[in-house]
C-alpha cells in the first residue's frame, strides 16, 4: 500500500539522483488499501470472510473529509488481503546523472492507494490552492502486510518515480548499507510512534522515531529535513501495532488493528450514547432550557439547543451572548461562568464521531479544550498526553477529532451538567 501527498514534488530533479529498483513479490506480502466504507471486489478474496489487516485513520477530520470522502481521498481506510501479492523487494541500484529522464510520479499513478491531504486545525484540509505548499512527500510511505497470520504489518518511507522505482533526490539523506543496498529518508521524513502498553488498555506515549526507505528505525534528525540522519535504533522495529501513529509532516494517521477496533464504539453505539445523554434532559442552569446534542449527521452546524461549555471549569450551559471579559493576555472572547465566575473560552460541545479514535466505548463525559469535542474519559486522558509533531521540530498535544492544539492544565475538562429541575 502506498500513501502519497497531495502536492507536486517539493524539489525539482537536480544534477545527481539515486534510484533503487524494486521487484514485485508474488507470495509473501501485499499492500492493499480499501476505503473503510466500501469493498472493491478485486481486492477481496472471499466476500463472506475477507481478511482485514487493519485501518488507517487520519487525525483531524472526525470521520469525514471537509468535502466528503471520495475516491482515494478519505479520512479512514481499511486494508484487506489482495488476491495476489504486490509487495516489493530490492533489486538493482542505479546512479542517474540526468534525473530529468526519470519522471517523478503523480497522483494519477495506479500504484497509489491513498492520497493524503495536509491537515489543519478544525478539520479544514488544504484546498487545491494550498496544495502546492504541501509538506507531505510525493510518495509518503509504503505499508506492507504479511499475507499469513499473524498478518504482521510494517511501514517504510517511500519515494517512487513513474516507473515504480524507489527514487531519492539529491537533497534527500541517503547512504549505502553494510549489505550493499541503498537506504535513505524522504525530504521531510516519515515518523512513527508506538504506544507503550496496549492502546485500548492503559497506554502511554512512546518515542517518536524516523523510518527509512528500507524500514530501519532512526532517532529523529536535528530538524525535520536535516541532511544528517539520526542514530540507528537497533532494538526497535518498523512493525505497526494497535495505536501506532504515523506522521507524514502535514498529516498524522492512526493505525488500528481489527482487535483494537472491536473495543471502539461504532457509529450506531455513538448515536445510542448521544440519545442517552439527550434523554437525561440536561438543562441550562441559568435559562433552564433543555439542551440536546445534535445528530451525528449535523456535526459542525450549531443548533439552538446545542450545549455550550466554559472550558476552564466544565459547567455546561445553553448559548447566551453575555458575560464577555477582557482579560490581560486573553483573546478578547473570554466569558465569565455564571456558576463559578471563572473566566475562559466558551464553546459549543460536539460529540466525537470517529469511533476509531476512541480507546473504549465509555460514556462521553469529558471534552477537549478549547475545541469542545466530547468523548470518554479514557480517550481524553490518552490523547492529551500524546505530543504530535508540528513544523520542523516542535510537538503539541492536539484534539484527535479536529486537530486543534490543546490548552489548559490538562488539555481536557470533565463536563458538569445541570439535570432537569422538574
Amino acid at each position: 500500500m502506498v500513501l502519497e501527498g497531495s502536492s507536486e514534488a517539493l524539489c525539482p530533479p537536480s544534477s545527481l539522483d539515486l534510484r533503487q529498483s524494486c521487484k514485485k513479490t508474488t507470495s509473501s506480502s501485499s499492500s492493499p488499501l480499501v476505503p473503510a466504507s466500501q469493498h472493491h471486489d478485486n481486492l477481496i478474496i472471499n466476500d463472506k470472510d475477507p481478511v482485514k489487516y487493519g485501518e488507517l485513520i487520519v487525525l483531524g477530520y472526525n470521520g469525514s473529509l471537509a468535502n466528503g470522502d471520495k475516491g482515494r481521498r478519505r479520512s479512514r481506510l481499511a486494508l484487506y488481503k489482495r488476491p495476489k501479492a504486490n509487495g516489493v523487494k530490492p533489486d538493482v541500484i542505479h546512479n542517474i546523472s540526468t534525473p530529468l529522464v526519470s519522471k517523478i510520479g503523480r497522483s494519477t499513478e495506479s500504484m497509489i492507494d491513498f492520497v493524503v491531504t495536509d491537515t489543519s486545525p478544525n478539520s479544514q484540509g488544504a484546498n487545491e490552492g494550498q496544495s502546492a505548499q504541501s509538506t507531505i512527500s510525493r510518495y509518503a510511505c509504503r505499508i506492507i502486510c504479511e499475507r499469513n497470520p499473524p498478518y504482521t504489518t510494517r511501514i517504510y518511507a517511500a519515494g517512487f518515480d513513474s516507473s515504480k522505482n524507489i527514487f531519492l533526490g539529491e537533497r534527500a539523506a541517503k547512504w549505502r548499507t553494510s549489505d550493499g543496498l541503498m537506504d535513505g529518508l524522504t525530504t521531510n521524513g516519515v515518523l512513527v510512534m508506538h504506544p507503550t502498553g496496549g492502546f485500548s488498555d492503559d497506554p502511554s506515549p512512546g518515542v517518536w522515531r524516523e523510518i527509512s526507505v528500507c524500514g530501519n528505525v532512526y532517532a529523529l534528525r536535528e530538524t525535520r529535513s536535516a541532511q544528517q540522519r539520526g542514530k540507528l535504533v537497533e532494538n526497535e522495529s518498523n512493525t505497526l501495532q494497535d495505536g501506532s501513529l504515523i506522521d507524514l509532516c502535514g498529516a498524522t494517521l492512526l493505525w488500528r488493528t481489527p482487535e483494537g477496533l472491536r473495543r471502539t464504539p461504532t457509529l450506531k453505539q455513538l448515536e445510542s450514547l448521544r440519545q442517552e445523554m439527550n434523554a437525561a434532559r440536561p438543562q441550562c442552569p441559568v435559562g433552564f432550557n433543555t439542551l440536546a446534542f445534535p445528530s451525528l449527521a449535523q456535526r459542525e452546524i450549531v443548533d439552538k439547543k446545542q450545549p455550550w461549555v466554559y472550558v476552564n471549569c466544565g459547567h455546561v450551559h445553553g448559548y447566551h451572548n453575555w458575560g464577555f471579559r477582557k482579560e490581560k493576555g486573553g483573546s478578547g472572547n473570554e466569558r465569565e461562568c455564571p456558576m463559578c465566575r471563572r473566566v475562559g473560552p466558551y464553546v459549543p460541545l460536539w460529540l466525537g464521531c470517529e469511533g476509531g479514535l476512541y480507546l473504549d466505548a465509555g460514556q462521553p463525559t469529558h471534552a477537549f479544550c478549547p475545541c469542545g469535542h466530547v468523548c470518554s474519559e479514557k480517550t481524553a486522558k490518552c490523547w492529551s498526553q500524546i505530543p504530535l509533531p508540528h513544523g520542523t521540530h516542535a510537538f503539541h498535544a492536539a484534539c484527535p477529532f479536529c486537530g486543534t492544539w490543546l490548552t489548559g492544565e490538562q488539555g481536557y475538562i470533565k463536563l458538569i451538567f445541570q439535570g432537569p429541575v422538574d
